[in-house]
């Protein structure tokens, strides 16, 4: 009985000033993230919007490259950059690409001239025959296959991709950052709401006026 009575008036552990730190750290830190996230337009990219892909990084000449080509009318970005054969490779994909993407510009890596990487090279290679098969089965010189930019191809030997014969589709042959200095790419909308100023004036007969602007 009296062991308890000791449990019951036992006084209960109270926060110590490290667990006080610690909580409010992880508040601080998930709060930043959040926040990030946010200006960010992570959500953005679950989407297949090709405004997506000038949400903060350097893809403006390539966004105006494939504005004014002809995929514009049935191809967007996801369409050619990313893989369709799966759902799960789909995503995994989309969430390594981008993530190295985020990397290299948020700490101002990113080239004077953008190269497709490899992985990339295989996913627009697969996504052109896949659009293309039609016009694919009736080449009679040459056997294209998704992995002809890594073997050599059955007939010639040869490494061979789509754009190396279709070299402008549909970006163009320049890619440097300074290719198209007045590009016409979308604005991006404020990631903050606007902060409405009022503007007070008076008048020569002593009367008071306010002006909103935002």
């Amino acid at each position: 009985m009296n062991g308890r009575l000791r449990k019951i008036n036992r006084p209960q552990k109270s926060f110590s000033f490290v667990d006080i730190s610690i909580f409010l750290l992880l508040a601080i830190l998930t709060a930043m993230v959040a926040l990030i996230f946010y200006l960010a337009r992570a959500t953005s990219y679950l989407s297949d919007d090709p405004r997506a892909c000038i949400n903060c990084h350097v893809m403006g000449p390539q966004y105006a490259s494939w504005q004014r080509s002809s995929h514009v009318r049935v191809a967007h970005c996801n369409d050619c950059h990313v893989p369709h054969d799966h759902f799960l490779r789909h995503y995994l994909f989309k969430a390594s690409d981008g993530l190295r993407h985020a990397t290299i510009f948020t700490l101002r890596l990113e080239p004077q001239v953008i190269r497709i990487k490899s992985a990339g090279m295989r996913v627009v290679q697969e996504n052109c025959i896949r659009c293309h098969r039609s016009l694919v089965d009736r080449t009679a010189l040459i056997q294209m296959t998704p992995m002809m930019f890594t073997s050599p191809a059955p007939v010639t030997g040869a490494f061979k991709k789509c754009w190396d014969c279709h070299l402008e589709t549909p970006h163009g042959r320049v890619n440097s950052l300074a290719s198209f200095p007045l590009a016409r790419v979308p604005r991006l909308t404020p990631a903050l709401p606007e902060i409405k100023k009022h503007h007070t004036t008076f008048n020569s007969d002593g009367f008071v006026h306010t002006k909103t602007q935002q």
